[in-house]
């Protein structure tokens, strides 16, 4: 708690006191990610009402508006925008500009941010100079001023990898334009760049088809939902549930996540998880049907069957597909596909004869080969989970390695780009904490510093095969997250630790440094509401003690919230068990003592009841 304290007050003092001179380390600024190198230098900038922002072609131009808005929002100062080059005597600007020839990056989402006394300069490709007001933002406070002091300091960055993902399914539960939006501005202050919308289930299909209306009048709804977790027996809620996105609701998300630089890869679900598509159309089956959209989770026997039927209609679905998607990528899914219906199947079996396949796995890899030729044949790239490995991988195709890093490994050393997206690390919809000190009895524990310890380029693989680890991406899916509130909790701070895998080096990342880091961006959360995960309150931890009496000192975890607290392991009762200064407490030989607390922020939302054990040792 005390280092704590003391970083918060080297930081501010370093910002707005501007007396530090010299070389400091990149955790001594609050951005997240970690940028890869800060100098802080002699002087400071004074940003007020006089400030003027130049800014000299069009993509400059975008990331200076975006600039003069936030800094409005954030300060209330209204700073003039000219288009063009300043004179390169004039003092008080702040200048978007490109990198200078002899410093050319040869990475696009390379920049430098520069605060000199005379002048604040972004510089690098349109991309880079959005990354860098980011990282500017995140240094300004949270209360409004009409001036500003900022100490000079130079920040060179670039990220570790070119794919820096989150994946949302939106079949099982669908999210709404809005809620995407509000997503896709929280990866962009974190400086991801690539959304991948999970757009059909057996749950749902949820993306307009034009040549095929049924599959999304029939397909996109289904008549109940399973619920809590019994499947034995199954229990409904006897309340349809449904809904898609029109082809032109597609087009706005698309064009909202370009202007923050970020790519969104859509994801069609072949051959398995197609039940929703089977209920609409179930000639596309082995099996005559009828189908029904399903209203529990898990994996179905049904799928595509391999005819030529559906690869006619999965060749007219992926062509709509592709011309609403401008990414040079489409997601095909590939995984949990049972190959029961195929084993039984005369024309999954002739298939098989007439190509001179094996088995079911090879058949599933000749499906997804044929695919991959129609999505080559319109200048795009396939991706599928690793189960695409099973029976031979497509030539050109990328994994994207769920069970484990197993599929990735193998996928790298066979010459495939890989985006490594493990259970283990990369789950979002995991607990992330005891499960009765959550909000919701999730399944798994995958915490802030599980997330963050994660490296995604294993030791196995050499030098050479490092290199095609494209990125990582944090999944989530909605099985159990029917609500947006929902969602944020298992997102947030999640992706801030996740954003830092992705983007920052290796051997500089620290999860210390990175909690002090993080502690202002909760307050930043709050202000953009975010339903994140209220963390623990500093200094809960559970002991063990011969002495008679302890002092329980706590830290609220977020600034302006309120800690209440019980020591009998009552629920704390918000009237009158406020924490207002350390509490002496006596441990009894041989009994233990449950502490309870719980945060309340200042608007009103609360954590779950946390707790620690004091016990009292027997000599």
């Amino acid at each position: 708690m005390v280092m704590m304290v003391s970083m918060k007050r080297i930081f501010w003092s370093l910002i707005f006191l501007c007396f530090a001179i010299g070389t400091a380390h990149a955790q001594q600024v609050p951005i997240i990610p970690l940028p890869q190198s800060v100098q802080l230098q002699s002087g400071h900038f004074e940003l007020n009402a006089g400030t003027r922002i130049f800014a000299m072609d069009a993509g400059a131009q975008d990331n200076a508006r975006i600039l003069q808005q936030s800094v409005q929002l954030a300060l209330g100062l209204k700073l003039p925008l000219v288009l063009g080059a300043p004179d390169a005597r004039a003092k008080n600007l702040i200048v978007f500009a490109d990198a200078p020839k002899s410093e050319v990056a040869t990475n696009r989402e390379a920049y430098r941010l520069h605060i000199s006394p005379q002048r604040i300069l972004f510089e690098g490709s349109a991309t880079a100079q959005f990354y860098a007001v980011q990282s500017f933002l995140q240094l300004l406070p949270s209360k409004k001023s009409t001036a500003l002091k900022l100490a000079a300091l130079q920040i060179d960055d670039t990220p570790r990898f070119a794919w820096r993902g989150l994946h949302l399914d939106v079949g099982r539960h669908m999210s709404s334009v809005a809620f995407i939006k509000k997503l896709l501005d929280q990866m962009a202050q974190l400086k991801m760049n690539t959304f991948h919308w999970h757009l059909t289930e057996d749950q749902g299909w949820r993306i307009e088809i034009k040549r095929y209306p049924k599959l999304t009048q029939i397909g996109a709804y289904r008549k109940e939902t399973m619920k809590g977790k019994q499947f034995n027996p199954t229990v409904g809620d006897g309340v349809a549930y449904g809904g898609f996105y029109t082809q032109e609701q597609i087009k706005e998300v698309i064009a909202y996540a370009a202007q923050r630089h970020i790519m969104v890869v859509p994801e069609i679900e072949l051959p398995g998880h197609s039940q929703a598509a089977l209920a609409a159309y179930p000639e596309l089956a082995c099996t005559p049907g009828p189908f029904e959209v399903a209203t529990t989770w898990g994996v179905f026997e049904d799928i595509y069957c391999p005819s030529e039927a559906t690869f006619q209609f999965l060749e007219n679905v992926l062509t709509e597909v592709m011309d609403l998607f401008p990414a040079p990528y489409v997601h095909i899914g590939g995984d949990e596909a049972p190959k029961t219906r195929w084993k039984a199947s005369a024309v999954a079996q002739e298939v098989m004869r007439r190509e001179g396949l094996k088995n079911e796995e090879e058949l599933q890899s000749y499906f997804i080969r044929r695919v991959e030729k129609m999505i080559n044949s319109k200048g795009k790239r396939l991706i599928g989970w690793d189960e695409i490995l099973e029976g031979g991988l497509a030539p050109d195709a990328t994994v994207m390695s769920w069970r484990g890093e197993e599929g990735g490994i193998a996928a790298a050393k066979q010459g495939h780009d890989v985006i490594m997206s493990p259970t283990a690390w990369c789950y979002f919809d995991a607990g992330q904490g005891a499960k009765e000190q959550e909000m919701w009895q999730l399944e798994g524990n995958i915490t802030l510093e599980k997330v963050y310890s994660y490296d995604p380029s294993p030791k196995e693989l050499s030098r050479e095969q490092r290199h095609f680890i494209r990125g990582v991406q944090a999944n989530v899916w909605t099985e159990y997250l029917p609500t947006p509130e929902k969602i944020e909790y298992m997102v947030f701070p999640r992706l801030l630790a996740m954003a830092e895998v992705a983007w920052s080096v290796q051997s500089q990342r620290d999860f210390a440094q990175f909690e002090q880091r993080l502690s202002p961006h909760y307050a930043r959360l709050s202000r953009q509401g975010i339903a994140y995960r209220i963390p623990r309150p500093v200094g809960l931890d559970d002991v063990k003690s011969k002495a008679g009496m302890l002092t329980l000192t706590l830290q609220a975890p977020v600034e302006g919230s309120q800690l209440f607290v019980s020591v009998d392991g009552s629920e704390p009762d918000t009237r009158k068990s406020a924490y207002k200064k350390p509490m002496k407490l006596k441990l009894v030989r041989g009994k233990n003592m449950v502490v309870k607390v719980l945060t309340v922020l200042a608007d009103g939302r609360h954590s779950a009841v946390q707790q620690a054990i004091f016990s009292g040792v027997k000599k």
